[in-house]
């Protein structure tokens, strides 16, 4: 069965001069682009975490803005939220949300942490009076509280450090009124209505989540975590546009999966998977023959590359071997051009070189898959008898090839 593609709606919030300064991200399911059917509101809050960080890219979604994000008690409570880049986003708590001790606690952690916290659809009540003084920004809803008596509501927040956001403005007499009362920011179909990002979606199964998070853990070396994500394109995509969505500030040029473990680091990673398995129905679908052959021309290559010559002194080439095959697919198997794949992701010059331009010994050795890929044996030979490889380096890379793959599905 054909996999939904990833939907993330998005709604602009304007300033009092009209412009935009952040985006709500928004739920969408498949079955409508228009609106969210949402069965669980934790999983879908986690799934609109999930593809902004790995899907999408935090830069794609936002560009240089702030995003909203409606949180469940279940996902505030949980670790996972770490994961989000504290000046990037607003923690938006909903209004079904119960005034516990233990919530206000959760929240003046975070705040500490350096995250911006937003109330949801509120209207003043001293019941929240510990939570005024940790918030920053508090939302009012125009058909919840109507602008006739919102006056009122304005001079009771007059004593609390919040900026108050009208949302639902839909005539610029609503938003005139709002401005001159003292809102700073602005949400409502006046404006915009919310937009609906798309995207192929990609073989992160639950399945594979599972697997990672047992690896997780279990406290497991970094080797078979490598593995796990060596295995799927899909998931090493999704993990190299992680890297660049929580690391911004901090940007380098992505050498191989390794190197994008070890940036992200294990805490990292784990609560990714803890939000994909919020997200996930853990239901996975029967693999593309075209994934099978993306792993076995990355492990071709990568065991040629430890045969080369001139790599030899090249500590990282196998690994940028391997890199180069398992992304050289991804327009074959997604929706998605290389341009856009090496536009997106911070690959070395080596990788990107080879992926858009056939470029250096990386496009050379791609080439060399591809012509095995197609039996054209004739071809080949000379291909990599130019390069120093003998007979016995291929047939040694072929078989190493399809046993990895099969000793790691």
């Amino acid at each position: 069965m054909k996999k939904p593609n990833y939907l993330i709606g998005r709604q602009p919030i304007l300033s009092r001069s009209g412009e935009i300064v952040a985006y709500e991200l928004l739920f969408r399911s498949a079955g409508s682009l228009e609106m969210a059917t949402v069965l669980d509101s934790s999983q879908a809050s986690a799934q609109v975490i999930l593809n902004t960080l790995s899907s999408f890219g935090l830069e794609t979604i936002l560009g240089p803005h702030r995003g909203f994000i409606n949180l469940e008690l279940e996902l505030l409570m949980s670790d996972a939220i770490s994961l989000l880049p504290k000046d990037r986003v607003v923690l938006e708590l909903l209004e079904t949300l119960e005034v516990t001790p233990e919530l206000v606690e959760r929240c003046r952690v975070l705040k500490a942490e350096g995250f911006t916290i937003a109330l949801d659809d509120h209207e003043f009540d001293p019941i929240y009076e510990e939570l005024y003084s940790i918030v920053e920004i508090v939302k009012v809803d125009l058909v919840q509280s109507p602008v006739a008596r919102l006056a009122e509501m304005v001079e009771r927040f007059s004593p609390y450090k919040v900026r108050l956001l009208a949302e639902k403005v839909e005539t610029l007499e609503d938003f005139l009124r709002c401005r001159d009362m003292g809102f700073e920011l602005f949400q409502g179909y006046y404006f915009a209505k919310p937009s609906v990002m798309e995207k192929k979606s990609f073989d992160d199964t639950g399945a594979n989540m599972l697997k990672l998070m047992k690896l997780l853990n279990d406290d497991a070396e970094i080797d078979p975590i490598e593995q796990a994500f060596r295995g799927s394109p899909g998931l090493t995509y999704k993990l190299l546009l992680l890297v660049n969505s929580v690391s911004l500030g901090m940007r380098m040029k992505i050498q191989n999966v390794r190197h994008a473990l070890t940036t992200l680091g294990r805490k990292q990673i784990q609560r990714w998977v803890q939000l994909a398995l919020f997200a996930s129905d853990t239901e996975g679908g029967p693999e593309n023959p075209l994934i099978e052959m993306a792993a076995v021309r990355a492990a071709f290559m990568e065991h040629l590359a430890g045969c080369l010559p001139e790599l030899k002194s090249n500590k990282d080439a196998v690994d940028e071997a391997f890199m180069v095959g398992i992304l050289s697919l991804l327009e074959a198997i997604y929706d998605i051009s290389m341009t856009e794949v090496i536009k997106t992701l911070d690959l070395s010059d080596e990788v990107s070189d080879a992926l858009l331009a056939r470029g250096g010994i990386y496009g050379k050795l791609l080439n060399l898959a591809e012509l095995f890929e197609q039996m054209n044996f004739t071809a080949a030979a000379p291909e990599y008898l130019a390069m120093g490889l003998s007979p016995e380096d291929v047939m040694a890379a072929l078989v190493s090839a399809y046993n990895w793959r099969g000793g790691h599905k």
